[in-house]
């Protein structure tokens, strides 16, 4: 069984990147291969773990409801086939977008069997890393089945602390299920947590919580659009990404 590793947060917290850490920690750790899901409708995972997705599910679905009726194939498997060619494959680990849905009309049918496609998928897969958007959506819709670790990332502000409870209200309100939750506090000052996060912490049960400092190694990385893999070893915010993950 695949372990599950959601991030969520809201824009512009360093979420996509503390995600790729993590996918480069499990593949350094030798827990191939992983599955890297962006899911997340903006994209950039694929830019911060140096490949490229030159098809999302969000088209593969489209292709399937435009392309169903001339097939010779079922569109389960049209669908599965449509997924396959989106896969980004890398040493150690495959990355594949979710992207936006695309057209219109009802997709309540395509939708039950992009979910059978991604369960199947994930489950050949030790570990998979899930850079999930704000909302929640593609695991409330249990595109992902139970979680074993979902991290809330905020930056040390207040409002984004303030932003860490409206989002474990909603996977709570959604129904979202999980067997640790995690709060990742980004870019704090001397690496120590603002006084509030006690608060944060006691509100939302979280099993953890990991303070991650301002890091101009990993903001230059951000600007530039370099990927994970050229940030140092020895990295403070990469070394504190890779303890979390080797624990969990």
């Amino acid at each position: 069984m695949s372990h599950l590793i959601a991030f969520s947060g809201k824009g512009g917290v360093g979420k996509t990147t503390l995600a790729a850490l993590t996918v480069r920690a499990l593949v350094e750790a030798g827990k191939t291969p992983v599955l890297a899901i962006d899911a997340d409708p903006n994209s950039c995972l694929d830019t911060s773990l140096g490949v490229e997705v030159t098809s999302t599910i969000g088209r593969a679905r489209e292709t399937v409801r435009e392309d169903a009726d001339e097939a010779k194939i079922s569109k389960q498997e049209l669908l599965r086939l449509k997924i396959a060619e989106g896969l980004a494959e890398a040493k150690g680990f495959d990355l594949i977008a979710m992207g936006r849905p695309e057209g219109a009309g009802c997709y309540c049918y395509a939708n039950n069997v992009l979910k059978e496609a991604i369960r199947e998928l994930s489950g050949q897969y030790p570990y998979v890393v899930l850079d999930n958007e704000a909302g929640l959506e593609n695991i409330s819709r249990r595109i992902m089945q139970a979680l074993d670790v979902l991290i809330l990332v905020s930056d040390a502000g207040g409002a984004g602390l303030r932003t860490l409870k409206r989002l474990y209200d909603l996977a709570k309100e959604m129904g979202v299920k999980y067997n640790k939750l995690v709060l990742a506090i980004n870019r704090t000052r001397d690496n120590s947590l603002p006084g509030a996060v006690g608060e944060v912490r006691e509100y939302t049960n979280a099993g953890g919580v990991i303070a991650l400092p301002y890091d101009g190694e990993i903001a230059k990385c951000a600007e530039e659009n370099l990927d994970v893999w050229k940030i140092a070893d020895q990295n403070r915010v990469y070394r504190a990404v890779k303890q979390l993950t080797v624990s969990q």
